[in-house]
């Protein structure tokens, strides 16, 4: 029994021993483990514009190893070795020469750039035109494309490493008019001889765009994949002009859609042009921030009976271009959808178009197949000013493009026009029109179709009307206006067809 006792004080005092020989050591750890505790527990609290990155934790650590080192080395020469830190995701260059370079009395000076004030090319999508033409959608440098001169070149690259790559200049084509901000829009085409077939057998392969910045002494070029065609995924009887077989007559490609949407604008925009464009059309919306919740569920019955597709852009936002890189997104639509319909219509959702009551849509654009394009005259309709005919009661009662009938008859030189296109024949577009197309363009369709324009109707999250009139021709702040109905006369046949259609669901929608 005194073995045993004498046997456990000698284990107490080696722990003992140890321990205080590492006394130095172990005060440090826990020193360590609580300093990384407190960390953990004030990190939630730390605001997220703060941040470390990997290279600064690096710094902090070999600093503490370092004065660790110092603390418990019995040397009399301590040595530090301290880590330069690397900066992430950067480019090492060397610094400035302190000793400027002299050439017969004059002073070399030198100017190093770094990091990037906008991105080369921004891909949003590439898209086939044909057996060996494709299109290429995204934003670049506007800068760049001002004051530069940037250049495309386009190189197939087979899958089977035993076919030839096959080179071609990119021609770009700017679309935007000139208003792009820090990014423009650039669509550029790449076509192939016309005696090459890209991708003959199917096998599939690569696209390679070859984005050069232009400048004169350096050679600058991103070589970036823009398309990818896996083995036997093409179809190539779409191109094939003798054996065209459209899904849709008709297809809608709408602008960047952003704001505070009014859910009941959208359900009256929505329910009218499914009804006028009839059963083989189709809406593409694009979402930039604008569909809420609400909005969302105006259309969700429309989007469940395949009438509607909405693709959400919110991330292109991160690219200042102009009215939320609305020129992108319109030339992205046309070039997916190219080879889907016969025709395809770009205006906005504060637009109704409308055609006589002697026309239909298939009749006046069956008229007009021998353009690639027609432009569409506005009707400029006030977003304030209601008739009363009805009573007040009645009159708030109604749809916005029933109520809101006073037309602006104020003489200007020109207003803005809508267009729609045969895009088949179509290279590149705009918001108003497009001037990259092959055939001929329509500028005088008035007498069968045209448009009922409620501008920043849309926006507004209340009751439209703000003043109420019951004459035929007014003055309201020095603008003359004349009563016009037409709208006003199929409210009833479009709110039939609502409820017919999608029943009664949306009937408590809010303004």
């Amino acid at each position: 029994m005194a073995k045993e006792r004498d046997q456990n004080t000698k284990d107490k005092n080696l722990l003992i021993c140890f321990l205080w020989n590492f006394s130095a050591e172990l005060k440090l750890a826990l020193m360590a483990l609580l300093i990384l505790c407190t960390l953990a527990t004030l990190l939630p609290f730390i605001p997220s514009s703060f941040s470390i990155s990997a290279s600064e934790l690096r710094f902090c650590i070999s600093r503490i190893a370092a004065a660790s080192n110092s603390v418990n080395s019995t040397s009399p020469v301590v040595t530090t070795v301290v880590e330069k830190p690397v900066l992430d995701n950067a480019v090492t260059k060397q610094p400035l020469t302190d000793k400027p370079i002299l050439n017969n009395g004059v002073i070399k000076r030198s100017f190093t750039g770094y990091g990037w004030a906008a991105y080369n090319f921004v891909l949003m999508n590439t898209y086939r035109g044909g057996v060996n033409t494709f299109a290429i959608i995204g934003l670049s440098s506007k800068p760049l494309h001002v004051y530069a001169h940037p250049s495309y070149i386009c190189e197939w690259v087979p899958l089977n490493q035993s076919d030839n790559r096959i080179l071609t200049d990119g021609y770009k084509i700017l679309t935007d008019w000139g208003y792009g901000r820090v990014y423009t829009t650039v669509v550029v085409n790449c076509t192939f001889p016309s005696t090459t077939v890209i991708n003959p057998k199917n096998t599939g392969g690569t696209l390679l765009l070859h984005a050069t910045t232009g400048d004169s002494d350096r050679n600058i070029t991103d070589s970036i994949p823009v398309l990818t065609e896996t083995p036997n995924t093409v179809n190539f009887t779409l191109y094939d002009s003798n054996r065209r077989r459209e899904k849709y007559d008709y297809l809608y490609c709408g602008s960047s859609l952003y704001g505070n949407l009014s859910p009941q604008r959208v359900r009256e925009w929505i329910a009218y042009h499914v009804r006028f464009f009839g059963e083989k059309s189709h809406f593409v919306l694009h979402d930039a921030g604008g569909i809420s919740e609400e909005v969302f569920e105006v259309l969700k019955p429309w989007i469940e009976l395949g009438r509607v597709t909405i693709h959400d852009i919110k991330d292109q936002e991160r690219f200042d271009g102009y009215y939320h890189n609305q020129f992108m997104v319109v030339n992205d639509c046309l070039h997916r959808y190219r080879f889907m319909a016969k025709w395809i219509f770009f205006f906005d959702v504060d637009e109704f178009i409308y055609v006589p009551p002697k026309f239909t849509i298939s009749s006046v654009m069956e008229s007009l197949k021998e353009y690639s394009q027609i432009t569409i005259e506005q009707m400029p309709m006030s977003s304030q000013l209601c008739f009363s005919g009805d009573g007040p009661a009645r009159t708030y009662r109604k749809w916005g493009f029933e109520k809101l009938a006073y037309r602006d008859v104020k003489k200007v030189p020109r207003r803005d026009r809508k267009y729609a296109v045969q895009p088949r024949n179509v290279f590149a577009t705009g918001v108003h029109m497009s001037q990259n197309l092959q055939g001929k363009t329509n500028h005088k369709v008035e007498g069968k179709i045209r448009y009922f324009h409620y501008h920043g109707s849309i926006s507004q999250r209340r009751e439209p009307c703000r003043h109420l009139y019951n004459g035929t021709s007014i003055v309201h702040d020095n603008n003359p206006y004349v009563l016009d109905t037409t709208m006003r006369d199929i409210g009833l046949a479009v709110k039939t067809f609502e409820i017919r259609t999608i029943g009664n669901r949306l009937i408590r929608t809010r303004q």
